[in-house]
């Protein structure tokens, strides 16, 4: 019977790379698109304001960020403005369009496997990217706030959120390889 399922499971390979691809593509499309809303604008803000790679893109330099925090759904009209000021907004915008664009790369793989694999690529930078803010973004770790657990190795949510790109890291270089293969045409 195991044998039997093993054997099965052999043939899944495909099936498995298409899921990886097309769930690449719809966390890519899906994310992208939510930075056209300010909640979601106003939550990358920490990550961009202390990255080496990213903060120029903002006008005011970390920490001032964290008094005009909002909460996921809060509308807080004296930070919107300071939101305003800042980019926040317009980044969120430009970086959106990107991730979208590089998810479109991705799943032009049956068509145009040379761009799918330039969108793999692409999503490997940004994953490495993302990554960086384990080591650049405050938030990622839970804060000391007088209780026993804080601090490295505990992920505070937005911790959680970032190292969930160690999987799109590998998935971006399998489907590079995969779409690299189809447009060379090796086995």
């Amino acid at each position: 019977m195991l044998t039997s399922l093993l054997h099965h499971a052999t043939r899944l390979d495909r099936v498995g790379m298409q899921l990886l691809r097309y769930g690449t593509v719809l966390v890519l499309l899906w994310i992208g698109g939510l930075k056209v809303y300010q909640y979601e604008a106003d939550g990358i803000v920490p990550f961009v304001a202390n990255s080496p790679v990213m903060s120029f893109f903002y006008h005011f330099d970390a920490p001032d960020y964290t008094q005009h925090l909002n909460k996921e759904g809060q509308v807080v009209p004296e930070n919107r403005a300071w939101h305003e000021a800042n980019g926040t907004y317009p980044f969120a915008l430009g970086l959106g369009a990107v991730i979208v664009g590089i998810g479109l790369l991705i799943a032009l793989y049956p068509w145009f496997p040379r761009l799918s694999a330039l969108g793999s690529f692409l999503c490997l930078g940004m994953s490495v990217i993302t990554l960086s803010f384990l080591i650049t973004t405050p938030e990622t770790w839970v804060p000391d706030l007088g209780g026993p657990e804080h601090g490295f190795p505990l992920l505070s949510g937005a911790g959680r959120l970032v190292v969930k790109d160690a999987i799109m890291l590998g998935a971006s270089v399998v489907t590079l390889a995969d779409a690299a293969r189809k447009a060379l045409r090796v086995g």
